[in-house]
């Protein structure tokens, strides 16, 4: 039995930065991790996809993703190395509440203790519960990215953040894409309006939608690969129980807003938690946590959460959308500006975009969304500024540099 501060399961985004944030404060640290450091924004998400969004060809794409993701794997383990840090491969299965037992084919089991436990194993594919589930032309997005050759026909069910990055993928690699959506418009968490506008610019790109349409059957669909992108799921273990804190099976560990779980000294962070699958969610909870285990406090502001959707052009948002504030009963004022007033968008040739600013009765800015060129971009100084409760005359006073595509942020707030 090994003693130690602090144990994290799970080598994710959340989990190598309350590794590498927790042994920065002197804290003794053993992270277990059973497959590669980074976790799936790493591996199997957020950076693979980045590669195929900005490459020319299919094939730099698949090279291209290797390359990178094998660079910044390189990068999280030297972190792991650091002093203070023990990294420990194999499976973590609780023996109690504060005792873990980590197995794989290499070495003898171990067993570790510590007063201090952070559960970040992260998600995984949902998949509807079809009748032929097994049929060999289904693959998930873990699939989709390690394939060597450009699918012809590619049927992707899901039109969320996934299923839409993908499809503008492959639509530009020149892959005939149909998009089945069960609801009536895609990127559900995006303003309705910017997301209609986003899909109708995809449809005039080639990309097929049928809205408000179920998957009953696989069969039925006419592709050469299905992509299942119907959502994430929280990685939940049986041996849970052992440790004896609250959790469902499907939304995930219960959590205050410490991220500790119901039985104190263990905390859950990341996609686990089931509260915001973002990367960026999970290490800032992994700041969050640390922090409570050491007594200090922050001024993180998980109620303002930024979220991206790199399509072509992308889409991103903050904040609630128009249709949650008017559902919520919220009095705003919308303020809206376009790329193609905008003189570095015109430079760039990149004149399709929108964003909308919603500004609340006391003049603070309260939400924004945004299509287009860098949208990211725009909506990552809008959320810092929310954070700080400024307001649409501040944001208006504030000078910007011409020719930027930021410019567009302060012309919502004319």
């Amino acid at each position: 039995m090994t003693t130690t501060d602090l144990i994290i399961i799970g080598a994710g985004p959340g989990g190598y930065r309350a590794a590498e944030y927790a042994a920065k404060n002197g804290l003794q640290v053993v992270i277990v991790e059973q497959d590669e450091v980074g976790g799936t924004c790493l591996n199997r998400g957020c950076i693979p996809t980045k590669t195929y969004v900005h490459a020319t060809t299919f094939q730099e794409a698949f090279e291209r993703q290797q390359q990178v993701v094998a660079q910044l794997r390189s990068g999280v383990e030297q972190i792991l190395s650091a002093p203070g840090i023990t990294l420990v491969r194999g499976t973590a299965t609780f023996m109690d509440a504060h005792t873990v037992r980590v197995c794989s084919d290499q070495v003898a089991a171990q067993e570790y203790t510590a007063p201090h436990v952070i559960i970040a194993t992260g998600s995984s594919a949902r998949l509807l519960p079809l009748p032929d589930i097994n049929d060999p032309r289904l693959v998930t997005s873990t699939e989709l990215l390690r394939r060597t050759t450009l699918p012809k026909r590619l049927t992707i069910i899901g039109a969320g953040v996934i299923g839409m990055e993908f499809a503008s993928i492959f639509n530009r690699f020149g892959s005939e894409v149909t998009v089945i959506e069960y609801l009536k418009e895609c990127l559900p968490m995006l303003d309705s309006d910017i997301a209609k506008r986003l899909r109708k610019l995809l449809e005039k790109r080639g990309i097929k939608f049928q809205m408000k349409t179920a998957v009953q059957s696989l069969k039925d669909l006419d592709a050469d690969v299905i992509l299942m992108a119907t959502g994430r799921k929280p990685n939940i273990s049986e041996d849970f129980q052992q440790a004896g804190f609250e959790y469902d099976g499907r939304k995930g560990i219960t959590v205050d807003n410490n991220f500790e779980t119901t039985i104190k000294g263990i905390y859950a962070i990341g996609d686990v938690n089931g509260r915001q699958m973002l990367a960026h969610a999970a290490e800032m909870q992994a700041m969050r946590t640390v922090n409570h285990i050491m007594g200090k406090t922050d001024g993180i502001r998980f109620d303002i959460m930024p979220a991206a959707i790199f399509t072509e052009p992308e889409a991103a948002c903050v904040g609630p959308s128009e249709d949650q504030l008017k559902e919520q009963g919220i009095e705003y004022v919308c303020k809206k500006a376009f790329w193609r007033a905008n003189g570095k968008a015109q430079a760039m040739g990149e004149t399709e975009g929108m964003l909308k600013l919603f500004v609340a009765t006391d003049d603070r800015i309260i939400g924004c969304h945004a299509y287009g060129a860098h949208a990211a971009d725009l909506i990552q100084e809008c959320s810092a500024l929310m954070c700080k409760d400024t307001t649409r005359s501040e944001l208006h006073d504030m000078i910007h540099i011409h020719p930027t595509l930021s410019e567009i942020l302060k012309a919502a707030t004319e």
